[in-house]
């Protein structure tokens, strides 16, 4: 028998986030734009927008158009992409909360391109999970998190607004 993967503290790991992207954004030329990846990605960004205090509104990336398992996942409950600052030359801060195989990334990026071609974009997540099946790493992970393969692990956010993660076991 296998004991339970623990789950990390999500509240714990946004502190580190928020620390990690002021240093990227300190690093990076101005002005930068926070993207996140729908869903959890995109409440990560609209928190950190506001902990942050920067001007604008942030924007949200739906990567499920170019996903190659479109056919299987379609748009059933996928929030739309919604980028209220212009690409074309924009430096861009895309937010996650679980890289895994870099697929979503990829699907994300190419979404980006579809509104234009951004200055740069950089990648910060809640957690790596290892476990790439494409050339796609963070500029900055909170922690990073081995799981068994049919283990998944995705962020939760509660009325209140709270962070917290959920482990799935996946039918195989």
């Amino acid at each position: 028998m296998t004991s339970p993967t623990p789950l990390p503290d999500a509240e714990q790991l946004y502190g580190a986030l928020l620390a990690g992207v002021k240093a990227l954004a300190a690093a990076t030329p101005q002005p930068i734009h926070l993207a996140g990846i729908a869903s959890g990605g995109a409440w990560l960004a609209e928190r950190l927008h506001r902990d942050l205090g920067w001007p604008g509104a942030h924007g949200v990336i739906s990567s499920a158009m170019h996903r190659d398992d479109f056919a299987r996942r379609g748009l059933a409950h996928s929030e739309q992409t919604a980028l209220p600052f212009e690409i074309a030359g924009a430096h861009v801060l895309l937010i996650d909360d679980v890289l895994y195989t870099g697929r979503t990334i990829r699907a994300a990026l190419n979404e980006l391109f579809d509104y234009g071609r951004p200055a740069s974009v950089q990648l910060a997540v809640l957690i790596d999970r290892g476990g790439r099946e494409l050339p796609v790493e963070a500029t900055f992970s909170a922690a990073r998190q081995a799981l068994p393969e049919g283990q998944s692990i995705e962020l939760g956010r509660d009325a209140d607004g709270r962070l917290h993660f959920v482990l799935e076991n996946k039918e195989a």
